[in-house]
């Protein structure tokens, strides 16, 4: 990786759009300008939004280490233009030599830190896989062709940003301990200067060349396989060349005559707001109004009963029976709210899951594109933490997920989020771990009403909730209700966490009164989202909490 001073002043401190902008034959909205220009430039080309997701995907894993990657996971949604509805599921699994108790000592608590940092950390990647599998299947462009935009950056360098330099060098003494790492990020980085990834060109090059099979096998999957063993890793090269993804059904509901299609498991997303909003149906948010003490209190307690569903019964579904029917009846969320008392809070420690058989980072990101013919995809991918598990494969040149902490290492112990997860999401060879990415399209009338998902580990969920919310119950525009503040609450840690801003002293007040315990977080979410009218038309605008861009024509 070679790296070069730009001998002119640039302003390199960038930040998320403050404004929308329409369009009426395509648009993208993703967590980085040259990705989105990627993604534009092949709908422009004629190629449809599956394609330019493929492409958006691809160049985040040269430009937005911190999450983009070809050495993580995630979730594709897709609206068709035929009106089919599909998802594909190519996140992480547990390699064939894991076990239940792998990060757990001899007394049998957890280790701290080797769910998290470094090779015993990553779960078998997804992401060439899913990407290709989509492109090949529902794409109309060459692989050749989407991947020249990455590979072209990746060769020639792009200007680093100050937020990006500023993360990277924040985790130098995580990635001196890994070869690969330092080599590429130790020496530290600097704001203005020109990123050239050799290493990441070569092996994008090879997936243009070869197909999954220039990642699953031979150089590429040698190099994983050799940082194994450099790095007390235990991916083998057979995890590598079985690893396939699952196009599976997505997730149905509805809500006040909108429609809603989001990611089944092994994301706990789409099930967590299809059952957030059928309890919130019962209710009429719009007369309370956004941030008021009514408001919260009936969300608030909506999310407790989610999340401590979501801890008891929620994992892979090839190795666990999920009840997603029961979880996402609108029946079983009105039993669920029975004991809700407005005005006095609940007690998580006496709130248990129900009977269903009857730290925040820039980990995530999630882009969406539209089409002119109808095709819409919504997806989040992640390398879990920020920067995954630090280690860069070494000859490769791209990161590594730490994606086995999202198992529950210890069932009732939370992991790096505070989720507390149980039996349903133990570790298990080949096993995929739960997640919270809910990428989600959302339909009016039976058109195509919006494209949303977002970063945010735990957060997610909320974060996608609350934006929908804002547009229908509280009247924002899609610019609105992306920027405003946000809270959140999952059961366990028992708080309520503000964003900064979010509610008024009184409301503050009134739900401490009540017995809430409130605790302000930073910033978390980062929504890029497409909103469409009954025309067709469609609005994009990315979230000011982060750097990203929406652009279309």
């Amino acid at each position: 990786m070679k790296r070069f001073y730009l001998n002119v002043f640039l302003l390199i401190i960038s930040f998320g759009q403050s404004y929308s902008q329409t369009y009426e034959n395509g648009a993208v909205s993703s967590s980085h300008r040259l990705a989105t220009e990627a993604g534009v430039d092949i709908l422009k080309r004629g190629g449809n939004a599956i394609d330019a997701s493929v492409g958006v995907g691809f160049v985040l894993a040269v430009v937005y280490p911190q999450a983009g990657n070809i050495g993580g996971g995630g979730f594709m949604v897709m609206h068709l233009k035929d009106g089919n509805n599909t998802s594909i599921d190519y996140r992480e699994k547990a390699p064939l030599l894991a076990g239940r108790n792998m990060f757990l000592d001899a007394n049998g608590n957890i280790i701290d830190g080797l769910s998290t940092l470094g090779s015993l950390a990553a779960g078998v990647p997804g992401s060439v896989a899913g990407m290709l599998y989509a492109l090949e299947k529902y794409g109309t462009m060459d692989r050749a062709s989407i991947l020249k935009y990455a590979i072209d950056i990746a060769d020639t360098g792009f200007v680093l940003e100050e937020r990006l330099t500023a993360a990277i060098n924040s985790y130098r003494k995580d990635f001196d301990k890994f070869f690969g790492s330092k080599a590429i990020f130790g020496q530290g980085l600097n704001a203005g200067e020109l990123f050239i990834q050799k290493e990441l060109a070569e092996t994008l090059r090879r997936i243009a060349i070869e197909g999954r099979d220039g990642f699953y096998k031979g150089k590429t999957a040698q190099l994983i396989v050799d940082e194994m063993k450099i790095s007390n890793g235990i991916i083998s090269y057979e995890d590598l060349e079985t690893y396939e993804p699952k196009e599976r059904s997505v997730m149905k509901g509805s809500y006040k005559g909108y429609e809603i299609i989001s990611m089944g498991p092994p994301s706990s997303g789409g099930i967590s707001l299809i059952y957030l909003l059928n309890i919130l149906e019962n209710f009429d948010l719009s007369s309370m109004g956004y941030a008021s003490v009514e408001s919260v209190q009936l969300m608030t307690e909506a999310m407790r009963r989610v999340y401590a569903d979501r801890s008891e019964f929620m994992g892979d579904v090839d190795f666990v029976n999920v009840p997603w029917d029961i979880l996402t009846s609108k029946v079983y969320a009105e039993r669920r709210m029975q004991d809700f008392t407005p005005g006095m809070a609940s007690s998580s420690a006496v709130i248990s899951p129900g009977d269903a058989y009857y730290r925040e980072s820039d980990q995530t990101t999630h882009y969406s594109v539209a089409d002119r013919s109808g095709n819409l995809v919504s997806t989040t991918t992640t390398l879990n933490d920020v920067f995954g598990n630090k280690v860069i494969v070494t000859g490769a040149g791209f990161l590594l997920n730490n994606e086995m902490d999202d198992f529950s290492s210890k069932p009732g112990t939370a992991n790096m989020y505070g989720l507390v997860g149980n039996e349903a999401n133990a570790i298990e060879p080949g096993k995929r771990m739960l997640s919270s990415m809910t990428p989600t399209i959302i339909f009016k009338n039976n058109k195509p009403f919006l494209i949303v998902g977002s970063p945010g580990g735990g957060r997610i969920i909320t974060t996608v909730l609350q934006t929908f919310l804002n547009i229908t119950e509280h009247g924002k525009t899609l610019q609105e209700a992306i920027d405003l503040p946000r809270f959140h609450h999952q059961w366990l840690p028992d708080e309520i966490q503000f964003e900064k801003d979010f509610g008024s002293d009184l409301t503050r007040s009134d739900l401490k009164k009540m017995g809430y315990t409130i605790k302000d977080i930073s910033d978390f979410g980062r929504v890029d989202a497409i909103m469409l009218d009954e025309n067709g038309n469609m609005t994009a605008h990315t979230d000011m909490r982060g750097y990203g861009f929406s652009s279309g024509f």
